[in-house]
C-alpha cells in the first residue's frame, strides 16, 4: 500500500540548519560582501572546493560553492548556488547540480525524481561541506 500522506518540512529544523550554515560561511569567508571573489580549499593534491561570490547586496549575497577535481569530468563535480540572508542570518541552497528553484517538498514518485525533502538534504549536504573547508581552512584568496 502506498503512503499518500502529503511530506510537510519540519521548519525548525530546517531553519537550524540553514542558521548554522550562514555562520560557518561567516567563518570561511570574511570578505562576503566583495563581490568577484574566489576562496579556494584544497584538500590534498587533486580536490579543492571553490566558493565564488557572484552578488552582494546590503541584505543579501549570493555565492557558488564547487567541488573541483583535476581528474574528474565537470559531471560528477558537486556544484550549488547559495543565498545568504544578512538580516536573518540564514543561507539557503538556492540550487545543487545545475537543478534550480528546488521546492521545500515533493511528491514522490515525481518527473525530476526528487526526494521529497530534497531541499533540506542539500542544505544538510552544504552543512558537511562547510564543516569539511573549516577543518582544511587553508584557503587562498583571488579577485576573480
Amino acid at each position: 500500500m502506498l503512503n499518500k500522506r502529503k511530506y510537510v518540512p519540519h521548519l525548525p529544523s530546517i531553519l537550524a540548519v540553514c542558521e548554522a550554515n550562514y555562520a560557518k560561511l561567516m567563518r570561511l569567508l570574511p570578505d562576503v560582501d566583495t563581490e568577484r571573489l574566489e576562496y579556494v580549499f584544497s584538500a590534498g593534491e587533486k580536490l579543492r572546493f571553490r566558493i565564488r561570490i557572484l552578488d552582494s547586496a546590503r541584505f543579501t549575497s549570493t555565492l557558488e560553492m564547487r567541488q573541483v577535481q583535476s581528474n574528474s569530468p565537470a559531471f560528477l563535480q558537486p556544484a550549488m548556488e547559495v543565498r545568504l540572508y544578512h538580516d536573518a542570518n540564514v543561507a539557503e541552497v538556492l540550487t545543487s547540480q545545475r537543478v534550480g528553484a528546488l521546492d521545500p517538498s515533493y511528491e514522490y514518485p515525481n518527473r525530476g525524481m526528487h526526494q521529497r525533502n530534497e531541499k533540506q538534504m542539500v542544505n544538510r549536504f552544504l552543512a558537511e561541506w562547510l564543516t569539511f573547508c573549516l577543518s582544511h581552512r587553508q584557503a587562498s584568496v583571488s579577485g576573480a
